[in-house]
């Protein structure tokens, strides 16, 4: 069975699971979505992952297995996720070190996250493209249609948060990019989002 190559389209907080977030994949050769739950916890690590503003000061969990990959010599070809059941993904890491490939299991939360970060592909099948719609429909669980597709970043940090965005208007350049370092190195990377949002807004 042939692999189905996909990429993210977004992530938005899930409307119908308190806490929970959608994370949405796309097929690149088609119209399909994939949508996903995932945690909170990772639904900011990949959003930090795709972001190229915002370093957190301290490695994430996800930074560290990609560190401790380097460091020995692992890399991940890819992420396949092989099977759906009852609205669970199950998905694989395909690691080689020295020319051996091993094959590991993992959420496919934690998949997609490493992957951002090696930069390597993710794939599925047919058959879970099929399913996915029984468990999940994208129009309930996602406000991210008629998004720009042009932009550079395949996420809307404006998505990712369910709370109001602050008002930053009234501030300078030089204060917002002071206010963005700080809510980094506070860790605080949702506010730090809305930060850079607001910077990339002006002229």
């Amino acid at each position: 069975m042939s692999l189905i190559p996909l990429t993210i389209k977004g992530i938005s907080y899930s409307q119908t699971q308190s806490g929970a977030y959608a994370l949405v994949l796309s097929e690149i050769e088609g119209t399909r979505t994939l949508p996903i739950i995932i945690g909170a916890f990772e639904a900011q690590s990949i959003a930090i992952a795709l972001e190229t503003e915002i370093r957190p000061p301290r490695p994430l969990t996800h930074d560290l297995f990609k560190t401790f990959s380097d460091t020995f010599g692992i890399v991940v070809k890819e992420v396949i996720i092989h099977k759906l059941v009852d609205g669970v993904f199950f998905s694989s890491l395909i690691c080689e070190r020295e020319g051996v490939e091993e094959l590991i299991d993992t959420r496919t939360s934690d998949a997609i996250a490493i992957a951002v970060r090696f930069n390597a592909p993710i794939y599925t099948y047919e058959n879970i493209l099929d399913k996915a719609g029984i468990y999940l429909k994208v129009e309930e669980e996602l406000d991210i249609e008629n998004k720009d597709e042009s932009s550079e970043l395949p996420i809307d940090f404006q998505v990712v948060s369910p709370k109001k965005t602050n008002d930053f208007s009234s501030y300078s350049l030089k204060e917002l990019h002071n206010q963005l370092n700080n809510a980094v190195a506070n860790e605080n990377y949702e506010l730090a989002a809305k930060i850079r949002d607001e910077i990339s807004k002006r002229p």
